[in-house]
C-alpha cells in the first residue's frame, strides 16, 4: 500500500505576514528603484543601462545602435521590467534639457522642452554613450567595483559605477519610493570638483565653506535662480528646501521678448495660463502673446503690450506669481549612503561621504593594478631566466617527456612561469627580445614602487585624486548657466490692479437703482428710468475708485464701480446687494481714492466731514456713518476738496441759507457732526423747517437756486450777502424761493 507525505506548511498570522511583504517592497523600492546611490548617483535602472550600453561597445564614438537593441540587452540580461519604463530611463539620460550632463547621446526624436515626453518609439530612435559616461565607465574592469549575478546567474553586472566625479550632485535626480522621496538639484562640475578638492584639503570643512565654491544649483536652462544666499545656505545645511528660478526676458520694440525659461517649463502650457487670464480679463494690459521659437532662437515667447505706458516689470512680477515663468523646485538630499542605507546629508556630509568612496574606488584600482605588475614580473623573472639558460631550456623541451616537470625542477619556477617560457615563439628568441623583457622589467618596477608608495601613504592618495579631479574638470567641465540674482518678491495683480482705469458716471435712481455709463459726458437726467422711478443721484469718477453708498439713516454701503450693469439699460437694485434697515432709502452716492473727503449732513442741519476710506465695508448691512435724529434723514453726500477755500452752502425748506468757510467744519470717523445751520428743534420736531440741501461753493462758483419752476442764478458777488457765521439761522431769499427744491453748483 502506498503511502503519501504530508508537505510541510509554514503557518503565519495575517498581521506578521502582511507586515512583512510589505516591508520587504518598501526596502525593495527604495535601494533598487527609486532612489540614486551616493557612489554613482543612478538608480539601479539607469545603471543597467549604460552598463548595457558600454557591453555592446557604444562609446561616445561609435556607430549609433537602434535603441530597441539596448532596451533589448538591458532587460534581457539585467532588467527584467517594462520596456516603456525602462525605455524612458535611458530617454531621461538622453535630453539635454533635462540633465544637466547627459549621458546618452540620442539620434532622432528624444522629446523637446515643449513636451519632454513627446519623444518617438525605441525602433525609430538611435543612440550611443555620451562623453560623460566615460567618467562612470573608464575604471570599471580595473577591480575598482564589485560584481553580482545578474537576476538569473548567467551573467555579473557591477553593484555601482567607479564614478570619477560626484554624479549625485552633477545631474540630480528625482524619485519617490515608499515612505520617503528625493529630490536633488543640478550642480555645475567645475564647481562641484572645486568643492571636492577644498574637502579634501580641508576634512573639517563646514558647508559654509564649501559654498565658496559650490553657489547653488546649475540648472540646463539659463533662468535666473533667485532664492536668496541665506536660504540656500539653509538648504545644504538641512538637506532640505526649495529653490526658485524665473524666466529671463527682455524689451525689444515695445515688446516684451521672453529668451530663457526655468527648468522643466514648458512654453505651451505658459503661453496657455497667459491666454487664459486674457480672455478671463485678467490681463487687459496684455494685447497679445505669440510663440516665435525657432532654430535660431530655442525660446522666445513675445508678449504685446497695449500701450507703451504699461509698466512692463510690474506685468512681469504678475507673470511671475501666477504662471510657470516662475517655478519652484523642491529639494531633498535624500541619497542611499556607502552603508546602503537611506539617508537625508546636508552638503559636506554628502561631499565627503562620496570622497570616502572616490579614495577607496582609487585605491583598489591602484591594488589591482600592483597586483597586475606583480604577475608580469613574475612572468619577466621566468622568461629571463630562460634567456640566460636557453641552451638548457631548449635541450629540456626537445629531449624530454614532461618539459613543463622538468623546467620548473631545474630553475624552480612557478607553473605560470613554466608555462610562458613554453609558450614562446621562436622569434622571441632572438637578443632583441632579451632587451625588451629588461627594459619592461625596469618600467614595471618603477612602477610598482610608485604605486607602493601610494598605497602605503594617505596624503599621496589624495594628492592623486585631486589631480585626477582637476583633470576630468578641465577636460569636461564648463561655464554656470544659472545666474544668481537678488530681485523682489514676485506679487500677482490685486483685483483691483487688475480694473481698467477709465472714466464712469455712476446713477443712482430715487428708487435705489444703480448702474454706469462710460465717460463724463453721460447726462443722467436724461436717461430713462423705469416707470414711477426718476433721477436721483450721480457721480463721476473711474472704474478703479471707491465707490459708496449712502441711505436715508446715515449707513454708508461699497460698491465696485466695474461690476454696475451699464447704462444702457436701467441699471439693478441695490437692494439686491445689501440689506438695509426697514423703511431706509438710498439718498446718494461719492467716489474718489481713499483718501478723498466727503460733506456728511442731516436735515436737522448737523453734518462733518469724512473719508472715503472710512465709510467703505463689505458687510452687507452696511457701515454706521452718520448718525440721524429720529424723524430726520440723511441728505446726498458731497465730495469736498481742503486743500481749496471752498464754502459751505446749507438752505432750509423755507428759504433761509448760511454760507460759511468749509474749514470750520469739523472731520470725524463717524457721530451727528457740528450744527451747519440752525433750524430750531421744535420746528424740525413738528416738520416745519429742515434742511433741504449742502453743497460746496469755489471762489469763482456759481449757485443755481431751484424752488419749483423758479431758478435764481447767484454769482459769487450776490453770495457774500449770506455770508456768516457756522451754526447761525442765515438769511432768507428773495421773495418767490421760500420754498426751495435743490441747489445746483455750476463751475465756469
Amino acid at each position: 500500500m502506498a503511502t503519501t507525505e504530508t508537505p510541510e506548511i509554514e503557518t503565519l498570522p495575517l498581521r506578521i505576514y502582511t507586515e512583512r511583504a510589505y516591508l520587504d517592497y518598501a526596502m525593495y523600492v527604495i535601494n533598487d528603484r527609486a532612489l540614486p546611490h551616493i557612489a554613482d548617483g543612478l538608480k539601479p535602472v539607469q545603471r543597467r543601462i549604460i552598463y548595457a550600453m558600454s557591453e555592446l561597445g557604444l562609446n561616445s564614438q561609435a556607430k549609433y545602435m537602434k535603441s530597441a537593441r539596448t532596451i533589448g540587452d538591458v532587460l534581457g540580461k539585467f532588467h527584467p521590467h517594462g520596456d516603456s519604463a525602462c525605455y524612458e530611463a535611458m530617454v531621461l539620460m538622453a535630453q539635454p534639457f533635462s540633465f544637466r550632463y547627459p549621458l546618452v547621446e540620442g539620434q532622432g526624436n528624444w522629446g523637446a522642452p515643449d513636451d519632454p515626453k513627446s519623444f518617438a518609439a525605441m525602433r525609430y530612435t538611435e543612440a550611443r554613450l555620451s562623453k560623460y559616461a566615460q567618467l562612470l565607465l573608464a575604471e570599471t574592469r580595473l577591480g575598482t567595483v564589485d560584481f553580482t549575478p545578474n537576476f538569473d546567474g548567467t551573467l555579473q553586472e557591477p553593484e555601482l559605477l567607479p564614478a570619477r566625479v560626484p554624479f549625485v550632485l552633477l545631474n540630480g535626480s528625482t524619485g519617490i519610493a515608499v515612505g520617503m522621496a528625493t529630490d536633488i538639484p543640478p550642480h555645475n562640475l567645475n564647481e562641484v570638483v572645486s568643492a571636492c578638492i577644498h574637502m579634501l584639503d580641508n576634512p573639517r570643512a563646514t558647508v559654509g565653506d564649501l559654498m565658496t565654491h559650490i553657489k547653488g544649483p546649475d540648472f540646463p536652462s539659463r533662468a535666473d535662480i533667485i532664492t536668496p544666499a541665506a536660504e540656500i545656505r539653509e538648504i545644504y545645511e538641512t538637506g532640505r528646501g526649495s529653490i526658485k528660478a524665473r524666466a529671463i526676458y527682455k524689451k525689444e520694440n515695445g515688446e516684451i521678448i521672453v529668451t530663457e525659461l526655468p527648468h522643466q517649463a514648458s512654453p505651451a502650457k505658459i503661453l496657455e495660463q497667459i491666454a487664459h487670464q486674457m480672455h478671463g480679463k485678467k490681463l487687459l494690459m496684455l494685447a497679445d502673446v505669440r510663440d516665435e521659437t525657432d532654430h535660431e532662437n530655442p525660446t522666445r515667447l513675445v508678449l504685446v503690450p497695449r500701450s507703451n505706458r504699461i509698466d512692463v516689470d510690474r506685468l512681469m512680477n504678475h507673470l511671475f506669481a501666477s504662471t510657470d515663468l516662475q517655478k519652484s523646485y523642491r529639494v531633498n538630499l535624500n541619497i542611499i549612503g556607502l552603508n546602503q542605507r537611506p539617508q537625508v546629508k546636508n552638503l559636506a556630509v554628502l561631499i565627503k561621504e562620496w570622497l570616502t568612496y572616490r579614495q577607496e574606488t582609487v585605491r583598489r584600482r591602484l591594488q589591482f593594478r600592483l597586483e597586475k605588475i606583480n604577475e608580469r614580473l613574475h612572468i619577466l623573472a621566468g622568461l629571463l631566466t630562460a634567456y640566460l639558460n636557453l641552451d638548457e631550456v631548449i635541450r629540456i623541451i626537445r629531449e624530454e617527456e614532461s618539459p613543463k616537470a622538468a623546467l620548473r625542477k631545474k630553475f624552480r619556477l612557478s607553473d605560470v612561469q613554466a608555462n610562458a617560457i613554453l609558450d614562446l615563439r621562436l622569434r622571441q628568441l632572438a637578443k632583441l627580445e632579451e632587451i625588451k623583457l629588461n627594459a619592461d622589467k625596469d618600467d614595471l618596477e618603477g612602477e610598482k614602487t610608485d604605486l607602493e608608495k601610494t598605497l602605503k601613504s594617505k596624503a599621496r592618495l589624495k594628492t592623486l585624486v585631486k589631480k585626477e579631479l582637476l583633470t576630468d574638470a578641465e577636460e569636461y567641465g564648463d561655464t554656470r548657466r544659472s545666474r544668481f540674482v537678488d530681485v523682489e518678491v514676485a506679487v500677482a495683480f490685486s483685483e483691483e490692479d487688475l480694473i481698467s482705469n477709465e472714466p464712469i458716471t455712476v446713477v443712482l435712481s430715487e428708487k435705489g437703482w444703480m448702474r454706469a455709463a462710460r465717460g463724463h459726458d453721460t447726462d443722467a437726467q436724461e436717461l430713462s428710468y423705469r416707470s414711477g422711478d426718476k433721477y436721483g443721484h450721480a457721480a463721476r469718477g473711474r472704474t478703479n475708485d471707491i465707490l459708496v453708498v449712502l441711505d436715508s439713516v446715515g449707513r454708508s454701503y461699497a460698491v465696485a464701480p466695474h461690476t454696475l450693469p451699464s447704462a444702457r439699460g436701467q441699471g439693478e437694485p441695490l437692494t439686491g446687494r445689501f440689506k438695509p434697515a426697514a423703511g431706509a432709502r438710498f439718498v446718494g452716492l461719492a467716489m474718489g481714492s481713499g483718501s478723498t473727503r466727503v460733506l456728511l449732513a442731516s436735515d436737522a442741519g448737523y453734518g462733518f466731514v469724512g473719508s472715503l476710506e472710512e465709510m467703505t465695508t463689505k458687510n452687507k448691512a452696511g457701515k454706521a456713518c452718520l448718525s440721524v435724529p429720529k424723524g430726520g434723514t440723511a441728505l446726498p453726500p458731497v465730495v469736498v476738496n481742503l486743500e481749496m477755500q471752498q464754502q459751505v452752502v446749507a438752505v432750509t425748506n423755507q428759504g433761509r441759507m448760511l454760507i460759511f468757510p468749509l474749514a470750520e467744519v469739523p472731520e470725524l470717523s463717524r457721530g451727528k457732526g457740528n450744527k451747519l445751520l440752525n433750524v430750531p428743534s421744535a420746528t424740525f420736531k413738528a416738520g416745519e423747517e429742515f434742511l433741504v440741501a449742502v453743497k460746496v461753493v469755489g471762489r469763482n462758483d456759481d449757485l443755481l437756486v431751484v424752488a419749483g419752476l423758479r431758478h435764481l442764478r447767484m454769482k459769487p458777488k450776490d453770495l457774500q450777502n449770506y455770508v456768516g457765521e457756522r451754526a447761525r439761522r442765515g438769511r432768507k431769499l428773495p421773495r418767490g424761493f421760500q420754498r426751495v427744491d435743490s441747489l445746483v453748483v455750476e463751475s465756469p
